[in-house]
């Protein structure tokens, strides 16, 4: 296992940005007003968003982080369940291959790196390095204290050539898990979504609240900053997780749509017209 230690750093931590204590978001509170048509509402305007992705040829990165159990999977589900799958790829990070732990950690992460127009969305990420690395020991203290600024950096050539990108980390306490774990073993449908490794975690749980508040203190940045997400009411979080990345992905691409090309609607509305 990696020492858990507070390690003096050579390098000044990124500035921060927002609000990123985790005790902060676990009121989980229910969602007011009409669950349905708030979620029509974001996902009509996440459609429009992938639309102007498209068409303006601009490139996302959505990075969902967050405890086993906390509702990750339902997030992607809800937002993507309007978009057209042709411009966007869903990546579940699981453990690396052989040929991944022959190359540097980031390697496995630049094949998916997403072209213009399409949006990639990261189902866990290069967080592991200084996640689950650092706490089960995959990765020695040298290499997940080198991780943060690989990762700043990785994200920063991301940015500059106009990829926007979006960071969500979504928490629930212990009892949510609990009660999520419990859900799953008691439900034969669900089953296949748990196994001994989300038990192993929760035993280290102490040890991943160090780990996360040091990567959310270390790669919070002005280019690519983390939001929390309060996970523990399923219908809020969901909501909360939608509007948060439409917000971002909003602020980055034009919501103009493209002109028609006067020639074409020409053809096109005298091959339509009626005899």
């Amino acid at each position: 296992m990696a020492k858990q230690s507070k390690t003096t750093h050579d390098e000044s931590p990124p500035k921060r940005k927002g609000d990123l204590n985790l005790a902060d978001h676990e009121r989980g509170k229910k969602f007011k007003g009409d669950y349905t048509d708030a979620l029509n509402a974001v996902q009509e305007r996440l459609w429009q968003l992938q639309v102007a992705h498209i068409v303006h040829k601009r490139a996302a990165i959505i990075v969902l982080e967050g405890w086993d159990a906390a509702g990750k999977g339902g997030i992607i589900k809800r937002l993507t369940s309007n978009w057209d799958p042709r411009f966007f790829e869903v990546v579940p990070i699981a453990a690396p291959s052989a040929a991944e732990k022959a190359r540097h950690f980031l390697w496995r992460f630049w094949q998916h790196l997403p072209a213009h127009g399409h949006i990639y969305i990261a189902d866990r990420s290069w967080y592991g390095r200084v996640l689950v690395e650092r706490v089960e020991g995959y990765a020695s203290e040298p290499e997940w204290q080198r991780g943060y600024g690989e990762i700043n950096a990785f994200e920063a050539q991301q940015a500059a050539i106009g990829t926007t990108i979006v960071k969500l980390f979504v928490h629930i306490t212990q009892e949510t898990q609990d009660r999520e774990f419990a859900e799953r073993l008691d439900d034969p449908w669900k089953q296949w979504k748990t196994g001994a490794e989300d038990y192993r975690n929760r035993a280290r749980r102490g040890d991943y609240l160090v780990a996360i508040d040091e990567m959310l203190a270390r790669t919070s940045t002005e280019l690519a900053p983390w939001q929390i997400i309060d996970g523990n009411n399923r219908k809020a979080a969901r909501i909360a997780a939608l509007i948060a990345i439409a917000d971002a992905l909003e602020a980055r691409v034009p919501m103009t749509p493209p002109t028609l090309d006067p020639d074409f609607e020409g053809m096109a509305r005298a091959a339509l017209a009626k005899p």
